[in-house]
C-alpha cells in the first residue's frame, strides 16, 4: 500500500471527508500552491528535524522556514538540525523522499505544527507523491494527528 491508499484508507476509518488533488510535478510546498492556485498560507510543508538521536516532524505553512532556534527550544533541547534526506528516507518507506504527508502519528513520530496553520479552515499536504495532495479540514488533522501547537516558523 502506497501513502496515499494508506492517508485515503485511514482518513476513511476514522470519518474525516478529504479531497484528493492532482497538480503538475511539484517539488517545493511552494510551488504545490502555484500549481493549484492556493495561497501557501493553507499549504503544510512537512520538515524533519533532528535533535540528539531523535527525529521530529514539524509542519509550518509552505511560505515560511523553520527557526531552529524555537524548535530547539520547544523540544528542550540545545540543538536541533533539519535532517538530511538520507536520515529520514527510511522513516517513510510508502513515500518518496521529500513527498512525506503531516501524519507523523502513522509514521511514530511526535508532530508539531506552527500556531499559523492552527488558524486555518483548510490545509492541503503531500500524501507520498509529488503530484498529488490531499485537503482535509485542520480540525480533523488536529483530532488524528493530535500536534503540539506552537510558534517556531520564520515568516518569509
Amino acid at each position: 500500500m502506497d501513502c496515499r491508499e494508506r492517508m485515503e484508507q485511514y482518513l476513511r476509518e476514522n470519518g474525516v471527508g478529504y479531497e484528493v488533488l492532482a497538480h503538475k510535478q511539484a517539488y517545493t510546498m511552494p510551488e504545490v500552491a502555484a500549481a493549484l492556485h492556493i495561497s501557501g498560507k493553507q499549504v503544510a510543508k512537512s520538515v524533519i528535524v533532528k535533535a540528539g538521536d531523535s527525529f521530529s516532524l514539524f509542519v509550518v505553512p509552505s511560505p515560511d522556514r523553520v527557526g531552529f532556534a524555537k524548535v530547539a527550544a520547544t523540544l528542550g533541547v540545545k540543538k536541533a538540525r533539519l535532517a538530511s534526506e538520507d536520515e529520514f528516507a527510511e522513516l517513510f518507506p510508502d513515500c518518496a523522499v521529500g513527498a512525506m504527508p503531516p501524519f507523523g502519528n502513522l509514521y511514530e513520530l511526535p508532530v508539531h505544527v506552527d500556531h499559523a496553520l492552527a488558524r486555518q479552515t483548510n490545509i492541503v499536504f503531500r500524501v507520498g507523491t509529488h503530484r498529488h495532495t490531499m485537503k482535509v479540514t485542520f480540525a480533523d488533522f488536529e483530532r488524528l494527528a493530535k500536534p503540539t501547537v506552537g510558534d517556531f516558523a520564520l515568516a518569509s
